[in-house]
């Protein structure tokens, strides 16, 4: 089974480039946005929280990602080719977590990708995003505090990946086929 971990601040192409390895692998695909997204959009009181978070550029609570996360890996079952992680795991702790929450179930993260862009790049995608998408936590104050936040928080994932000798640097950089065809070729080989 194919289990990746697509990583990289926010605005370094993980949405984009998971869609493409979707498309050639037949992965699954458990994007932690899009699910607070859709709990916001379903306008409960826990979304109303999430919102107010993500507005303010701060991180989910683990709790209730892991219970988002849980029901959704259990709603897919064993007979899938495997799952792509798209924003997930964000902290140490979600790293230990997805890990054990995969072993129990028979399962691992076969390899962490990680994009690696220029911050001035990923500046640039945000603000654009903000435009086409009309996404309110990319403002320029916010994509500040997120990736301050990133790079505080997230990047201890990156050494857990790599003691596990999960870890893969791709340059996030350059147009989304060239991005993709350096993936591939990592993904081609693990599936060797």
């Amino acid at each position: 089974m194919l289990n990746v971990v697509i990583f990289g601040p926010p605005g370094a192409g993980k949405g984009t480039q998971s869609k493409k390895i979707i498309e050639k692998y037949g992965l699954k695909h458990i994007s932690t946005g899009d699910l607070l997204r859709n709990e916001i959009a379903s306008g409960s009181e826990l979304g109303e929280r999430i919102k107010a978070k993500i507005d303010k550029g701060k991180l989910i609570s683990d709790e209730i990602i892991t219970d988002i996360l849980v029901n959704e890996i259990d709603k897919m079952g064993k007979d899938i080719p495997g799952i792509i992680f798209d924003g997930f795991p964000r902290t140490l702790n979600q790293a230990e977590m997805l890990y054990n929450l995969l072993e129990e179930r028979g399962m691992e993260v076969k390899v962490m990708i990680d994009l690696e862009v220029d911050e001035e790049e990923l500046i640039k995608r945000l603000l654009y995003r903000a435009k086409v998408a009309g996404r309110s936590d990319d403002t320029i104050d916010v994509i500040k505090k997120r990736l301050k936040v990133y790079h505080k928080k997230t990047e201890p994932v990156i050494d857990f990946y790599k003691k596990k000798g999960k870890f893969r640097k791709i340059d996030g950089s350059g147009s989304i086929d060239e991005i993709f065809a350096r993936i591939d070729k990592v993904l081609s080989e693990l599936l060797q």
